[in-house]
């Protein structure tokens, strides 16, 4: 019997009587063959080794040679030097350094990366909730790590991502909650009454912006004359540092000499998001009045201040707090004597407002700045019900005078 070709596979009882298993599944980094190796007790289970080494080869799923990763291990890796602005967004990082450090280290650190399972997932989110933490808080997570583990299957490391067949946890679909169009006209008087920026919720209400969207409008992103409205940044949440020599023993955010360390906008994360939107008239007339009485404000607080070209400011200028609109919301909410809800309700109702008109999808789409369709659906049971409500009104009226009219024909005769 000839010899074996060089790189062939190989199956031999050694002098230490293990049956051994070798397999050249490629080549090393320094060009060297890839030579795996099984060592059992029987012939039958080192061949076995042996065909399925070979078929991860051919299939093209050989885990890379190398250091042996613990999770905890390639997730501090990722979280320091792969998934770091600005290849991601600041905000993004902050969420998936909470997660790696609050749940997946503590919870599933210990496995290696090639040994960790579905199973090992599915146990910590369904802990996470156990915990008394919501289901979205787990589904994060989920995402965190299936995001973190495509870059170890795209490097090799292992051959399948047990992130995308683990289960994820169930999100219940946040609810749709518009306000009625009496309520946003109360909110609407509400706001005409407040000392300053009540254009915010003009434009909230009529045009459904996003929080962020919204405080991140510039005046150069505003055309009055041609009424139009450009979306392309959104205001992002203050992130603090410590400015202070030794530590004030406050949290950074009330350090007196704070430092902020998050840029105050960041661009619009998808295409979608970046629109053009018409202007209604009365929206235009507020807008303008608005810009009056900024000017005003900035010539009453002279060389305090601060230009920045923003649409709705402080009273010197800086650009407003995600925080303080959010309880100037709750305030307009209570000022209306309306039920309490959600600063994203203002943007269910524009939403709702136009597909009720009867406004096309896909434009209601581009107004929204949605990259799905799929969001519509979730208005259909409210706009349904409007327009069954729209409906029973018009049958009510039209039949009773209908009635009427045979009534009076009748005395006629």
């Amino acid at each position: 019997m000839g010899r074996k070709p060089n790189g062939a596979s190989s199956v031999y009882l050694g002098k230490d009587g293990y049956w051994h298993g070798r397999v050249t599944v490629g080549v090393k980094d320094d060009g060297k063959p890839d030579r795996r190796h099984v060592m059992v007790k029987s012939q039958a289970e080192a061949i076995r080794r042996v065909r399925a080494l070979e078929k991860e080869r051919d299939s093209g799923k050989v885990r890379k040679a190398g250091q042996t990763w613990t999770v905890a291990k390639w997730l501090t890796h990722w979280i320091e030097t792969i998934a770091v602005p600005p290849s991601i967004r600041e905000s993004t990082h902050s969420g998936y350094k909470v997660d790696v450090n609050t749940h997946l280290i503590p919870g599933i650190g210990a496995h290696r990366l090639d040994k960790l399972t579905p199973e090992h997932l599915e146990k910590l989110y369904a802990k996470i909730q156990a915990s008394g933490k919501s289901a979205g808080t787990a589904h994060h997570v989920h995402r965190t790590v299936r995001t973190a583990l495509n870059v170890v299957v795209r490097r090799g490391h292992i051959t399948t991502n047990p992130a995308t067949l683990a289960k994820a946890p169930t999100l219940t679909e946040e609810e749709v909650e518009p306000y009625e169009i009496d309520e946003v006209k109360r909110l609407l008087k509400a706001a005409d009454e407040l000392p300053r920026n009540s254009a915010r919720w003009a434009v909230a209400l009529a045009l459904g912006l996003r929080q962020g969207e919204a405080l991140g409008l510039k005046w150069a992103d505003v055309d009055l004359d041609r009424g139009e409205l450009r979306v392309r940044r959104g205001r992002q949440r203050p992130k603090y540092e410590h400015g202070c020599r030794e530590n004030c023993g406050r949290k950074p955010g009330y350090c007196p000499e704070r430092k902020q360390v998050r840029a105050a906008t960041a661009d619009t994360k998808s295409r979608a998001g970046r629109r053009t939107i018409g202007l209604p008239a009365q929206l235009i007339a507020l807008l303008r009045r608005h810009r009056e009485e900024q000017q005003a404000e900035r010539a009453k607080a002279r060389r305090l201040w601060e230009e920045g070209d923003w649409v709705f400011t402080t009273a010197t200028g800086q650009p407003v707090s995600p925080y303080t609109d959010y309880h100037e919301w709750k305030g307009l909410l209570a000022s209306a004597g309306l039920r309490d809800g959600r600063l994203h309700d203002a943007r269910h109702t524009a939403a709702t407002v136009l597909l009720v008109l009867g406004v096309p999808e896909r434009t209601v789409m581009a107004i929204m700045g949605w990259s799905s369709s799929g969001m519509a659906r979730r208005y259909q049971h409210v706009t349904d019900g409007i327009r069954n409500t729209v409906a029973k009104q018009v049958d009510g009226l039209l039949w009773e005078t209908s009635k009427e009219g045979d009534e009076s024909s009748e005395e006629v005769n």
